[in-house]
């Protein structure tokens, strides 16, 4: 069994035909959108209508954590459908390695985020938790050894509604130790862009800049995703002030976050014979 140091395990195991329904609450409705509404850039900036690049975790002492990565709503938008059929979201995220919660349900507190959109502040829809190459019961793993994981929304309110997918993707430690963050937070981020894009080796998050870049592909259920990222800054803040676990998650004297976002565009290259 492969220890939870190696993101890109998934490269090396065969996930490819399994297929899970999960949600620990009744998922917010989502349609098969024309992405009419969607900005060239693929996103609403969710401060410019009260909303906000960090979560709300609660009972943390007013803590947060960033909102690192986002799936534009330029993407395909069979990818944007909260759904395991089809190509959606949930068969993407379990082609780059993540599934739900183990057996469905979700321990711990809903964190919530203010997208900007109109709804206000939302919890999550779900959390998806490294699988550990089994898409179906590889979560019950992550929830004792801990592992990479993240919460999404969906920017879709009327205000703005861009369809794009916003996530904070994290590192959490074993049950033993109180499921605490592991230092160093935003290679975490670059563990699952890693994963994502199909990377041979750990993408290193201390040369990462605005201009970086990559490219890959991943497989699921006969469903084949190629995901573009860019990473942006000026979004999120180079800080610690506000994020939660910054004391432990810091490394080196240097900020809990270092301010950059991955932005993800997926597209679907090849579908089953049978929904062509």
């Amino acid at each position: 069994m492969l220890p939870p140091s190696l993101p890109y395990a998934l490269l090396a195991l065969p996930i490819a035909n399994a297929s899970l329904q999960r949600h620990d609450h009744p998922p917010r409705p989502l349609s098969r959108r024309a992405n009419s509404s969607t900005p060239s850039s693929g996103f609403y900036d969710p401060r410019n209508n009260g909303g906000s690049w960090v979560d709300n975790v609660p009972n943390s002492g007013g803590g947060h954590e960033p909102l690192n990565v986002v799936i534009l709503g330029t993407s395909d938008a069979d990818v944007l459908v909260d759904q395991d059929v089809n190509g959606g979201l949930i068969n993407y995220f379990q082609s780059i390695g993540f599934a739900g919660e183990c057996l469905g349900q979700h321990e711990g507190v809903h964190q919530s985020a203010n997208l900007g959109d109109g709804n206000g502040d939302v919890n999550e829809t779900a959390v998806m938790r490294w699988a550990y190459g089994d898409p179906v019961i590889g979560t019950c793993r992550e929830s004792i050894e801990g592992g990479n994981h993240f919460r999404y929304w969906t920017q879709d309110g009327s205000q703005a509604n861009s369809g794009a997918i916003f996530m904070a993707a994290s590192y959490e430690d074993t049950a033993a130790q109180g499921h605490g963050i592991l230092p160093n937070g935003s290679r975490y981020r670059d563990w699952l862009v890693g994963n994502a894009t199909a990377q041979s080796s750990v993408i290193p998050t201390p040369n990462l800049t605005n201009t970086s870049t990559y490219t890959g592909q991943t497989t699921m259920n006969s469903y084949v995703y190629q995901t573009t990222v860019q990473y942006a800054s000026g979004l999120l803040a180079n800080s610690s002030n506000g994020i939660n676990h910054a004391s432990s998650v810091s490394v080196n004297g240097l900020p809990a976050i270092d301010g950059l976002v991955a932005l993800m565009t997926v597209r679907i290259l090849q579908r089953p014979a049978s929904t062509r």
